[in-house]
């Protein structure tokens, strides 16, 4: 039932109102009070209705936040003074999506043991549901203020920050990023500002190609920053001001080398290029290697020597300010960085590698995987399996791993040449591709 972003998938098929009924129902059994909010897709007022009530049904009050970005829901658990909270949302999914992510009071996703717990409840499906004079209450909630005040102080104060700066919002929740930028000093102009869970302005997720006209904008010179965000707001890709759209491990080899001192470690997902750890490794920093998801960059997090995590699909977690990914700390961040030295400047440090990425469709994802791993193993010396497959070459690397939220086989390959970053790609592509014709051979 949960992946690495928590329970996500089509509305209607993957996702129901039963299901948010039953996560709702399974949630208040631990629980005395929750905090609930959701992103702006069409279907998440219907089932944020389906998850409350089964909440509510075993006498849990509910903390509504209604329309809100990840990051606030996740850190009000904490301010509201609940046992958990849950958004509804799919994050950079398309529209058809939608999905259910909880939260620990931390501000840290439920991790697996807490979502087997979970998992278990449901299928066991034993509730005590309280008569209706016992029901949990719903109440309205804000905390969009407490979270401002929050990305205030991490920005430096109001005023600190005097740059202007472009934020995408890609018609999601994260509006605080707006407010924050410009209580820091920025002016700031936006795209896509209104939410709308349509996503009419671009698909949801900040990639590259998704967020031309905010490239083009920046690039034009009037601008010395760029922000973008995915509908939820937990993602945070950037813009240098020549127009640059910085790739995903860029921003975290800047983000690590800033928060990061020699002796601390930063926490990163197996998909991560060489060049972190090169930037990473002159300033005696060490690396933690993590299977992919942000619940696991969390989970890492927590250790005491791990100052900082984050993935390069735009996921960045500060343990000291909150153990979820928050794309509005990120943006104050990344504009904290721009104001001391130009983005462009501070990339001219940093090493790039050839990196190559691909997707390929498979229904068959976990069988499809084990049939992988039995013949990489056979084939390759260097194979580690934290997530997926990853083998180590001399020069250079590759991994196959499954989506953890769509139907998907990722394929991942760097080395020092973009020939060989190619070739590898095509290795791994052709190692995945056998496993399709064995299947077809035993059929």
């Amino acid at each position: 039932m949960f992946g690495t972003s928590g329970i996500r998938g089509p509305v209607g098929e993957d996702v129901t109102a039963e299901v948010a009924l039953r996560v709702g129902r399974a949630l208040g059994v631990e629980t005395d009070r929750v905090v609930v909010g959701r992103d702006p897709r069409s279907s998440g007022e219907a089932l944020s209705d389906a998850l409350t009530a089964g909440i509510r049904e075993l006498g849990t009050d509910v903390v509504d936040l209604g329309v809100a970005a990840t990051p606030t829901v996740a850190r009000a658990v904490g301010w509201e003074g609940a046992d958990a909270g849950v958004v509804v949302t799919a994050s950079h999914n398309p529209p058809s999506d939608n999905g259910l992510k909880l939260w620990q009071p931390s501000g840290q996703a439920y991790d697996t043991a807490d979502q087997a717990r979970i998992e278990s409840r449901i299928e066991a499906g034993e509730y005590d549901l309280r008569p209706a004079d016992e029901l949990g209450a719903r109440t309205p909630g804000a905390a969009d203020e407490r979270h401002l005040e929050a990305l205030t102080e991490a920005a430096g104060g109001s005023g600190a920050i005097g740059l202007d700066v472009a934020v995408d919002l890609g018609n999601g929740a994260g509006g605080v990023t707006v407010e924050a930028l410009t209580e820091a000093g920025c002016r700031v102009e936006t795209l896509n500002a209104q939410p709308d869970g349509r996503f009419p302005g671009r698909p949801s997720e900040p990639t590259e190609a998704n967020c031309r006209a905010l490239g083009t904008l920046v690039g034009g010179g009037e601008y010395d920053l760029g922000i973008a965000h995915d509908g939820d707001a937990d993602r945070m890709r950037a813009v240098a001001g020549d127009g640059t759209f910085l790739s995903g491990d860029a921003l975290l080899a800047l983000f690590a080398a800033d928060a990061a001192e020699s002796g601390d470690r930063v926490a990163v997902p197996v998909d991560t290029s060489l060049a972190v750890e090169d930037v990473l490794a002159e300033r005696g920093v060490g690396v933690t290697r993590t299977p992919v998801g942000d619940v696991h960059i969390a989970e890492a997090a927590t250790e005491t020597a791990v100052v900082f995590g984050g993935e390069p699909s735009g996921a960045w977690i500060w343990p000291g300010a909150t153990l979820c990914p928050d794309g509005p700390l990120a943006a104050v961040r990344i504009a904290a960085l721009a104001a001391a030295v130009p983005l462009a400047d501070r990339l001219a440090e940093i090493p790039s590698y050839p990196i190559r990425r691909d997707s390929v469709g498979r229904d068959d994802k976990r069988a499809a995987m084990a049939a992988v791993e039995t013949r990489v193993r056979s084939e390759y010396g260097s194979v580690e399996t934290l997530d997926g497959v990853r083998v180590e070459l001399d020069d250079g690397w590759f991994l196959i791993r499954a989506s953890g939220t769509q139907p998907l086989v990722r394929l991942t390959a760097e080395a020092r040449s973009p020939e060989r970053a190619e070739a590898l790609l095509s290795t791994a592509r052709s190692l995945l591709d056998g496993t399709e014709r064995d299947e077809e051979a035993a059929q």
